[in-house]
């Protein structure tokens, strides 16, 4: 029997929840079987499905009550208004990464137009992307230690017609000897003991690589701190997301690293401490 979109939606949310997963990953399914954006899907509610997107819609929830990312069943995820491909070798970009990369595009405006600009641990390239974006003048070079992770971020370069440098490496070796303006991070920052208390969507399908970190999540910091202070221009900016219990340890560490500079915790929308800018003024 042909299902209407609404009746089909309220089953699969139904399922999900029994199941303690996110709702709202049926809608996401439902326009990308429909390809209704969210608006278009809400007016047609009533509309019944034809039997190719029953189908594909109830064999793709089956994906999703194993707990797989709904961003992993479509292949991509918006950010920063633009569009993704992901998948099991990159971390699936957040919505609170994107106040970092505003945070940054606020700061950085006395900075060149040509301004040198390093993303360190890209994964789908969403930072970098967004900011060249938004700054096409800008040189942006980015890096990551996965190969599999560089490949997706150059299909997502691509996608969005934007020319990134991409080089592969560990941490701040492949941008070594250079100078820059502005240095971006998100790099993993999740304690591993705090694996226990994380959604199995995250735990069980997305790269530990991108996750976890050692020194209870503080050791790419302390790496950044260490590694960064002859790679900075004497004008220039820092801006890395961190864990929302972190903010004054990283914060001590890029003060301890850059005694001059001003150092900032900024909080996310949720109003929890999400970022650090370290502003270098020398």
């Amino acid at each position: 029997m042909t299902e209407k979109i609404y009746e089909a939606l309220n089953k699969a949310k139904s399922l999900l929840e029994s199941k303690n997963l996110d709702e709202h990953a049926a809608h996401l399914l439902m326009e990308h079987v429909t390809r209704k954006s969210g608006a278009t899907l809400l007016a047609d509610l009533r509309e019944p499905l034809t039997p190719e997107q029953q189908t594909a819609f109830w064999n793709k929830t089956e994906e999703l009550l194993t707990g797989k990312p709904v961003q992993h069943i479509i292949g991509t995820e918006q950010f920063y208004g633009l569009s993704f491909e992901v998948n099991e070798h990159v971390l699936i970009p957040r919505p609170e990464t994107e106040e970092l990369v505003f945070g940054v595009l606020e700061r950085s405006r006395k900075f060149p137009k040509k301004c040198r600009v390093a993303d360190i641990g890209t994964g789908s390239g969403a930072i970098a992307i967004s900011f060249k974006k938004e700054r096409p003048e800008a040189v942006v070079t980015a890096t990551d230690i996965s190969e599999s992770a560089l490949d997706v971020a150059k299909r997502n370069a691509r996608r969005n017609d934007v020319d990134i440098d991409f080089r592969l490496g560990n941490m701040t070796e492949p941008i070594d000897g250079e100078k820059w303006d502005v240095v971006l991070s998100n790099p993993p920052y999740i304690a591993m003991e705090e694996s226990k208390e994380m959604s199995p969507t995250v735990l069980d399908f997305e790269p530990h690589s991108a996750l976890f970190a050692d020194d209870d999540g503080l050791f790419f910091y302390k790496k950044l701190a260490e590694k960064l202070p002859p790679l900075m221009n004497k004008q220039s900016l820092i801006g890395v997301e961190i864990g929302y219990l972190q903010g004054h340890a990283v914060r001590e560490l890029f003060q301890q690293a850059f005694p001059n500079a001003l150092v900032s915790i900024v909080r996310d929308v949720n109003g929890k401490d999400r970022m650090i800018f370290c502003e270098i003024d020398e």
